[in-house]
């Protein structure tokens, strides 16, 4: 696997800014919308389940597992970013991930943030 399976984050095309800060340099925020959040819940398969347990007799990365988690994280922030544009926002301020399990059966991620509207000072 290469470096690019272990990533995310956003295209420079992005039309929604989502950013981890209070404000954007060189931007003022005119307009604040509210809270907005992307969630997905992923459940564990027996495969991966049994690899990890193996590969933790031995140490080392799960890189399933990893991989797993990286895609979760990445719909989640997709979800978030299309509840901000359906709402009218062109930036997300503050967002942040909330990881937890669910129901021991899967792991759920939440991408939340403020959205907002944004433009060049």
């Amino acid at each position: 696997m290469g470096i690019e399976d272990y990533g995310g984050g956003q295209t420079p095309q992005a039309d929604v800014l989502v950013v981890t800060t209070n404000d954007v340099p060189g931007h003022q925020v005119t307009q604040i919308i509210g809270e907005v959040f992307g969630l997905t819940v992923r459940s564990r398969h027996l495969g991966s389940q049994i690899g990890a347990g193996l590969k933790s007799m031995i140490g080392g990365e799960l890189k399933g597992l990893t991989k797993t988690l990286v895609e979760t994280r990445n719909q989640a922030m997709e979800r978030l970013v299309d509840q901000a544009r359906a709402r009218g926002a062109n930036a997300v301020l503050m967002m942040r991930f909330d990881v937890s399990e669910a129901a021991d059966v899967g792991t759920e991620v939440c991408a939340y943030g403020t959205a907002a509207v944004i433009n060049r000072a």
